[in-house]
């Protein structure tokens, strides 16, 4: 398996896009003098930001609102109970826990521990952060559970019994890998692992599948399905209803992040599905099956269209797979999309953006057809699925906006959604306002986006506002209530804009389909029209305008003050991209060349040098004093990225910021302690940029 981050010249494309970069070094994640960097940056930062008389108290009421008792404990159904991961002062690393519904529902639930995160890291001496488990169906007392050292998405799995709260003796255990277990009965595994010998894509994940039985060794278990090394990943699984029947194998090419190639195991074979790149199987209610596609499917003399749901009877379909007929769930209407769906034991579930406001619906399939009714919720929030039980029909829901603290709804099935929880107000709300307003983006295009600020705010360009955005890979940006945003920010005066850009979700596949690839620009055109549009709104200034993002919304930061340095003062990096000709060397970024285009194809190379923000860190410009922040753990977009701007800044001459989480991966901490610092840090820079 190759180093993350390390150069790799197994091309000669390859070798000519690192020769002529001194901050490569900084590709190597752990090394010596990459450490030492980092070391001394983070004191750096120590030494100032954390110096200002504001960050203590930041740092408090960001812990205070972190470690809440009060906050709404997140629930899944199991036969055993409900479940929740919990996190707090006491318990840093969380508690895997479970409680009855009876219990859950009044105001104090007594919770009995299945697995205490902490206790285990101090007993084995490691930095173990829980990262979910897998349970053998129906019973659900049999699990893998998934352990990640400092953070990474590379995990440890191994096999747990929640009967008698311990890890099995002898039991089922994987190495630190990426990829899977799924269990097939209790002395059985289909497993996706890097197994070496080339088992690993150029993405860094795995593409074989492995049937394991108890008691052999891994090394022997048959491979029961082989994708290719050129793919993103590939791997088998099980097709399982609610009641956790198997009704057969299926298998996914990842042939792009966003494509993948379909197979059954049908008559002694892997037969591929005929259905788009771009379409799945989205699990079996009511005995159908069912479909979910994100461009137009022609199937025979029937065309469904993009973003809709389709099903088939599941007994044809595992007669013919291809042959079986396909009806339509669900298809959107203008500006709606699908968000998500949940299956419980006997209805379908589906999660909507209507003109970016949610949407619930439930389905069921009587006397040969579907039929659909609303789930009474509140209007005009961000609402959505929270639990859903496969045993019976219970379903939780949500309900969120800015300034309104979440709720959680509870029905059976039968009767009307119930409120049996709301979040505590987080943040003094009183005086605050939700607007939405539209900005013309540089082709033409209405670009809607949020804005939380003082009612009847004085539009004379004096409020200091932090725009955030993602713009990429289908997720939608939507308003939620953040006690952190809220105390850290509004409550201090600042105003806070959330962008609907091309590239996300908001509107559909064809929202995120229209900025991709060559096409990608048009997030970056987006992002700086919303900041063209509230400066002339007068809202706030380019002195006063600061912008924020992570991951793929970090990348989305740095094009936007690279691009336009004079409409920006602040600009908060998280976990960036950032060398974007170097994308597929560094983490997993070869992953991700089906939403920007690979550079080393010369025709791509060329739309994306056109943006990549690294290569645009040049002397003489004035940009805004950006604050970059990673993690050394992160596995996904790796530190580099940040590192290198910073260290290119640096040798320009131009004043940055830079810090580096040595735990937390993708997501930044592993506890809420290092969360409650990082947003401390983030909100002193800013103020420090846009209040001062």
């Amino acid at each position: 398996m190759p180093t993350i981050g390390k150069a790799q010249n197994s091309t000669s494309e390859n070798a000519s896009l690192s020769t002529d970069d001194p901050f490569i070094w900084l590709e190597e994640t752990r090394s010596d003098r990459a450490l030492a960097w980092v070391r001394a940056e983070n004191a750096r930062v120590d030494r100032t930001l954390a110096d200002d008389p504001r960050f203590a108290q930041l740092q408090a009421e960001a812990l205070t609102i972190l470690d809440a008792k009060d906050r709404i404990p997140g629930v899944g159904f199991t036969p055993y109970g409900l479940v929740n991961f919990w996190q707090d002062a006491a318990n840093p690393r969380g508690l895997v826990r479970v409680t009855t519904l009876e219990s859950y529902r009044t105001d104090a639930p007594t919770w009995q521990t299945i697995l205490d995160i902490d206790a285990l890291a101090k007993a084995e001496g490691r930095e173990w952060v829980y990262q979910g488990m897998s349970c053998l169906p129906p019973a659900g007392t049999r699990c893998m559970v998934a352990l990640s050292d400092g953070g990474k998405d590379a995990t440890e799995l191994r096999e747990f019994d929640i009967t008698t709260r311990s890890f099995v003796k002898g039991g089922f255990v994987l190495p630190e890998s990426q990829g899977g277990a799924q269990w097939v009965d209790e002395n059985t595994l289909l497993v996706s692992r890097d197994f070496g010998d080339g088992t690993i894509t150029e993405s860094q994940y795995p593409f074989t599948t492995r049937e394991w039985k108890r008691g052999t060794p891994i090394e022997e278990a048959r491979e029961i399905y082989r994708g290719d090394a050129k793919d993103v990943s590939s791997g088998a699984g099980l097709l399982r209803d609610a009641a956790g029947t198997i009704h057969g194998r299926v298998a996914r090419r990842g042939v792009s992040f966003f494509e993948s190639e379909t197979y059954l195991w049908h008559a002694d074979k892997w037969t591929r599905l005929e259905m788009p790149l771009k379409a799945s199987l989205g699990g079996i209610v009511d005995g159908r099956i069912l479909f979910s596609t994100d461009v137009e499917w022609k199937n025979g003399d029937q065309t469904f269209p993009a973003d809709s749901i389709v099903s088939a009877d599941l007994a044809a379909f595992k007669a013919d797979p291809n042959g079986a007929p396909k009806t339509l769930v669900w298809k959107p209407e203008a500006r709606q999309t699908k968000r998500g769906t949940a299956i419980t034991g006997d209805a379908l579930y589906v999660s909507l953006l209507d003109n970016v406001r949610g949407r619930v619906l439930r389905f069921d399939f009587d006397n040969g057809k579907w039929a659909s009714k609303p789930i009474a919720l509140p209007q005009n929030a961000t609402v959505g699925i929270a639990a859903a039980d496969d045993d019976s029909g219970r379903v939780m829901f949500t309900s969120t906006d800015f300034l309104t603290p979440s709720q959680l709804y509870f029905s059976d099935g039968e009767s009307a959604p119930t409120v049996i929880k709301t979040s505590p107000a987080r943040f003094d709300a009183e005086g605050l306002a939700i607007s939405q307003f539209e900005a013309t983006s540089k082709d033409g295009a209405r670009i809607p986006y949020f804005v939380v600020s003082k009612k009847g705010v004085t539009l004379d360009g004096g409020t200091p506002t932090l725009l955030y955005g993602y713009g990429g890979f289908q997720s939608s940006s939507l308003p939620v209530y953040s006690g952190t945003i809220g105390k850290l920010w509004l409550e201090k005066g600042g105003a806070y804009v959330l962008g609907n850009m091309r590239g996300g979700g908001e509107f559909g596949p064809q929202w995120h389909q229209s900025a991709m690839g060559a096409n990608k620009q048009r997030t970056w055109d987006d992002f700086i029209a919303i900041g063209e549009d509230v400066v002339e709104r007068g809202l706030t200034s380019p002195r006063r305008l600061g912008i924020m993002g992570g991951s793929q919304g970090g990348l989305l930061v740095g094009t936007a003050f690279t691009q336009r340095p004079d409409l920006f003062n602040a600009a908060v990096v998280q976990i960036p991209l950032f060398d974007m000709l170097r994308l597929p060397f560094i983490g997993r970024g070869a992953s991700w060349v089906g939403e920007y285009g690979d550079p080393r194809i010369p025709e791509q190379r060329a739309w994306i040098e056109a943006y990549s923000p690294y290569q645009k860190l040049v002397k003489g410009v004035e940009f805004p004093m950006p604050f970059f922040w990673a993690s050394t753990a992160d596995d996904r977009t790796h530190p580099s990225h940040a590192r290198k701007a910073a260290a290119r800044m640096s040798a320009n001459g131009q004043p940055y910021y830079y810090y580096e989480d040595m735990t937390g991966g993708h997501s930044g901490g592993v506890d809420n302690a290092q969360r409650a610092k990082l947003q401390a840090l983030q909100y002193v820079y800013l103020m420090q940029r846009l209040m001062d």
